[in-house]
């Protein structure tokens, strides 16, 4: 009945926990929706709706002559994939189970594991969102063409780090002043609508108005982004590097916040909620 504990050396820890995060991810996603096929299309239709609603919006506007040369809806889909996995990830981690949660009463769970889980659970969602999305855009309409594709994939990725790495912040002020950080994280995602300069392009912005934007990590990435989708574009005030050392920074506070609010966890945060 009971087995002896055989030692693992790191290699395999690292690959039980990697394995461990892949199946808390399926669940996730599993739980998201009853059915796999609804919840991708409900992802599709939510980035297509924006997408619509910001084309019509530029339209009216007359804001279109702000745009890079080149596809509009390319340039338009470039700065809503971003945003969007920014902020679907930032959900996401926010509301990973915690120490108290009844799923780390079972040993090989932690709240690194319940993060990692549905980070890559909202990763899996937006890129398979985005990639039907840009292949009905491209079957349908128009051929498109990435001047760097790799390049411009890997800044969907720094997208998504930066959503884990505030993702942790919010969720570990949670527990202590939960109406706070949900108002916190909807001013946030709400302002990252304009802040994230997904509507204009850095080169544009005056300089008075540029620090505005440029603390903003997501800022950084969608510009650059643009910079690897076109040809004609090259930023000159935004920096790979700051986004990826904001994330790097993002994930050690938030590791740092997680670890406190764990060594005071109570079962009785909840009670009453």
């Amino acid at each position: 009945m009971f087995l002896p504990t055989v030692p693992k050396s790191k290699t395999q820890s690292l690959f039980s926990t990697l394995e461990l995060i892949f199946h808390v991810a399926v669940r996730d996603v599993r739980m998201s929706n009853s059915n796999a096929v609804v919840g991708l299309i409900v992802n599709v239709l939510q980035s297509t709706m924006m997408i619509v609603t910001f084309y019509f919006l530029f339209t009216v506007l007359g804001m279109r002559g702000s745009a890079v040369r080149g596809d509009y809806m390319l340039y338009m889909m470039s700065g809503i994939f971003m945003y969007m996995t920014h902020v679907k990830t930032v959900r996401a981690v926010s509301k990973a189970e915690g120490p108290t949660s009844a799923m780390m009463k079972h040993a090989p769970m932690n709240t690194v594991v319940a993060i990692g889980g549905q980070a890559l659970a909202a990763l899996y969602q937006q890129v398979l969102a985005c990639f039907v999305i840009l292949f009905i855009y491209n079957t349908l309409f128009t051929r498109i063409e990435f001047e760097f594709p790799v390049a411009a994939f890997s800044m969907l990725l720094l997208a998504w780090v930066t959503g884990i790495g505030v993702g942790m912040i919010f969720k570990a002020a949670m527990p202590w002043a939960p109406d706070f950080v949900k108002v916190a994280m909807t001013v946030y995602t709400t302002a990252n609508m304009i802040a994230s300069g997904k509507m204009f392009l850095a080169n544009a912005l005056p300089t008075s108005i540029m620090f505005w934007f440029s603390w903003n990590p997501l800022f950084h990435i969608i510009d650059q982004a643009r910079g690897f989708v076109f040809l004609n574009y090259t930023p000159h005030y935004t920096s790979v590097a700051y986004a990826g050392i904001a994330g790097i920074v993002l994930i050690f506070f938030g590791l740092m916040g997680d670890t406190f609010t764990r060594q005071h966890a109570s079962a009785s945060w909840s009670a009453g909620k």
